[in-house]
């Protein structure tokens, strides 16, 4: 795998979780989530920004060509 492929793999990944903490805490209405309490709006903002971690990642996979060896 070519490192842009890796660094979309882990930015995904880590918007996944972040997605996941933040509906936690939109549904729950306000979670506490490893000592760090997030109310709605909170997790909305948090959702955003695990959105944009998630599509970047998604969009670096897609755009790097695979190399055939």
């Amino acid at each position: 795998m070519d490192l842009k492929q890796v660094f979309g793999t882990i930015l995904t990944l880590l918007g996944i979780v972040i997605l996941l903490v933040a509906v936690m805490a939109i549904i729950g209405g306000g979670a506490n989530f490893m000592g760090i309490s997030l109310g709605i709006w909170q997790g909305a903002v948090v959702a955003l920004l695990g959105l944009v971690f998630f599509l970047t990642g998604i969009g670096l996979i897609k755009r790097t060509p695979s190399k055939p060896r």
